[in-house]
């Protein structure tokens, strides 16, 4: 949807929005990985963001506490995957691939190339199958987005 979309969606009281530190962001998505009920971090406290949070002070210092980020669904953009789901990424597709596919109930990963069975090496494997229930093959192709031409 295009910016317009969101704010006339958000301006209707249909969407809500959250801004968040792309460190908090990360952290929180893998804390709903990870299982983990939240975590307390110094950014953001004395900040807008922080308003109706619950806060505490550690060691002298005062923490914010944020909630972990679940998904009923993620898409995940990974360079290769077998059909259990084992992938591996290229470049920054590892920053939230990983993660987004842990928090996530069902995630969707769509790969370049579907490797055979037993033929992606062990120490290659950045996200197991255990957290990828789909795997949809996208060739690579010779432009990009907006005719740019893919790396």
């Amino acid at each position: 949807a295009d910016s317009h979309v969101f704010d006339a969606l958000y301006r209707a009281g249909k969407l809500e929005l959250e801004l968040v530190p792309q460190g908090n962001l990360a952290e929180r998505i893998r804390a709903a990985g990870a299982g983990i009920g939240g975590f307390f971090t110094p950014t953001g406290y004395g900040t807008d963001l922080a308003k109706g949070k619950e806060t505490r002070e550690i060691d002298g210092r005062m923490y914010v506490f944020e909630s972990p980020i679940h998904a009923d669904f993620a898409l995940i953009k990974a360079e290769q995957g077998d059909r259990w789901g084992n992938l591996t990424y290229r470049k920054t597709a590892r920053n939230f691939g990983p993660i987004m596919a842990m928090a996530a109930k069902v995630s969707i990963a769509s790969v370049h190339e579907v490797a055979e069975l037993g033929s992606i090496d062990p120490e290659h494997v950045v996200t197991p199958g255990l957290f990828v229930q789909r795997i949809v093959q996208v060739p690579r192709t010779a432009t990009g987005p907006a005719g740019f031409k893919a790396a």
